[in-house]
């Protein structure tokens, strides 16, 4: 059995596990670190550092960023608060360097629509399948047939008559911070989900990130045409198996 470290960085929390790369299993308890509050290079890196130290962990490494990624560089900047100083800079070398391991850098939610579409919800699924996570702000993957087409990052669209874009809406730190109730907050996710299915008539949206464990709160107040919606099968677990699989 192959087992490799899966990590997901988020805005608060940084989130890893060992996963065995046949089954898609956490094959370890899954660690969690404090994401640092200035969210630069260097304190990010010795977060990761310290999470695969616990974890007595040495060999290749998969990470999901918030930000799109190409080649393992950072091509704008990181998580709805859009942290300075990453845009351009290899986050693959610098986890890397901090880690002594090989190390595979990809957009957060890409990493965990793979896993979805290998291991879960949009497992055998043909067609397009559309993957977002809803956390500090909005990641999305995008699938066509089981291939993903990188980096679309719909939470920066603009939903009609605001002038914010919807991450700033509809994410799950909105909901908290707002103090919205779940029908409020289905509302939103209605609006903005509605606009994706005009724009993309996606066959299947998966829904993760850490409010896919209540999806029978928030799904009832979402009604769309034609497209079916679903909870994540791998619910908050799904960007740490992508980032390992992507690691493979």
């Amino acid at each position: 059995m192959t087992e490799l470290l899966g990590i997901d960085v988020g805005g608060s929390g940084i989130k890893g596990a060992l996963v065995n790369a046949e089954t898609g299993e956490l094959a370890s308890e899954r660690i969690r670190v404090l994401t640092p509050g200035d969210f630069t290079i260097e304190s990010v890196s010795k977060a990761i550092a310290k999470l695969v130290k616990k974890l007595k962990y040495k060999g290749p490494i998969g990470v999901g960023f918030p930000s799109a990624v190409a080649n393992g560089i950072v091509l704008i900047p990181p998580t709805a608060l859009h942290y300075p100083g990453w845009v351009g800079h290899s986050a693959q070398e610098a986890f890397a360097q901090a880690t002594g391991c090989p190390v595979v850098v990809v957009n957060d939610a890409d990493a965990a629509g793979m896993a979805e579409i290998r291991w879960g919800a949009g497992q055998g699924v043909q067609g397009t399948v559309m993957t977002f996570t809803l956390g500090t702000g909005v990641g999305c993957g995008m699938f066509y047939n089981g291939q993903l087409i990188p980096n679309f990052e719909l939470g920066k669209v603009y939903l009609k008559g605001q002038s914010e874009v919807a991450e700033l809406y509809m994410a799950g730190r909105i909901k908290r911070e707002q103090g919205l109730t779940w029908r409020a907050y289905g509302s939103r996710l209605n609006e903005y989900f509605r606009y994706i299915e005009h724009l993309f008539t996606p066959d299947l949206i998966i829904v993760g990130g850490g409010v896919s464990k209540r999806g029978d709160k928030f799904l009832p107040y979402v009604h769309l045409e034609r497209t079916r919606i679903v909870t994540a099968a791998l619910m908050n677990d799904a960007g740490i198996i992508g980032a390992a699989a992507a690691a493979g």
